[in-house]
């Protein structure tokens, strides 16, 4: 619930938005290089859609569906996608017969948790989620969610940040007060048992780190906070007094670099698996396949 909230007012998010997209086009190198053509395609964390676009572009055939725990951004997205509909309507009125023109894009968006998918199992061939997976308290379901969800031989790709983000912003806080100021990300290794544990075959995991400047630290504190915040149980829950926030300032004006910016760093960890060949049945029992080789 508390980031439902905080991804409440999408106005908030956008100052980070470009961080976003900057990991969204690395991410869509890397699924270049696979092979896969999909008849459905889930965005899990899809907020107001960008990626539901760039995959629609990608896989023009494919039915694209976005997912997100706050209903705000979905109004965003289901807005961008009207003003599409209006813009392909009109494109298609002037040549098409009345009676074949466009009557409007299927609305595939759903308010939900990740962990709890209104899908069918063995229903989607490609599950996409771009810097969502780190906001959710409990990842090893959201693999077994997703596995359920995908067909065999359907691929998973996902982006979230590792323990490095943000590392300047904690060495700030700490010894300023006893509150948790930033998410406790998981290592990427951790991620990769995870996917093995929630059966799927041989997850690739990659990580690079990105590195923000930033003009003065009142910047970088708003793009923090553009990120989605804080939702942690221990988090401060009111204003810090001025005593600690001038030494907060303070603290952060040693993160001042010879060129007079400040740096903040983003460990990105990049994963995809493919669900395999099932290899038991539901109740247990070894699945033995049979390949004989053809006569003739």
């Amino acid at each position: 619930m508390r980031v439902r909230n905080l991804f409440g007012v999408p106005r908030r998010l956008q100052d980070a938005e470009f961080l976003r997209r900057e990991i969204a086009a690395r991410m869509q190198e890397r699924l270049a290089l696979i092979r896969l053509e999909p008849q459905r395609v889930l965005d899990a964390g899809c907020g107001a859609g960008p990626d539901m676009s760039t995959l629609q572009r990608r896989f023009p055939l494919a039915q694209v569906l976005g997912l997100d725990a706050a209903c705000a951004m979905l109004a965003q997205a289901r807005a961008a996608q009207n003003g599409a509909r209006s813009s392909l309507q009109r494109a298609l009125a002037a040549w098409l017969p009345a009676g074949l023109r466009a009557s409007g894009l299927v609305d595939d968006l759903v308010c939900g948790d990740f962990a709890r998918l209104p899908l069918a199992p063995n229903s989607v061939d490609l599950v996409w989620s771009n810097l969502a997976l780190h906001w959710h308290p409990c990842p090893d379901q959201v693999f077994a969610e997703w596995r359920r969800v995908l067909r065999t031989d359907g691929l998973l790709m996902f982006s979230c940040f590792g323990p490095d983000s943000l590392k300047e912003l904690r060495g700030v806080f700490a010894g300023l007060d006893q509150y948790a100021h930033t998410l406790p990300f998981v290592d990427m290794h951790d991620f990769g048992d995870m996917l093995v544990q929630a059966g799927f075959a041989t997850p690739v995991m990659d990580m690079e780190t990105i590195t923000v400047t930033y003009d003065n630290p009142d910047k970088l504190l708003a793009e923090v906070r553009a990120l989605g915040g804080n939702p942690l149980d221990d988090r401060r829950r009111g204003l810090i007094g001025r005593t600690a926030w001038q030494s907060l300032r303070r603290r952060l004006e040693a993160l001042r670099g010879s060129d007079g910016r400040f740096s903040l760093t983003f460990e990105v960890i990049y994963g995809h698996a493919f669900r395999p060949v099932p290899t038991v049945t539901a109740r247990g029992e070894s699945i033995i396949r049979l390949d004989f080789p053809r006569r003739g």
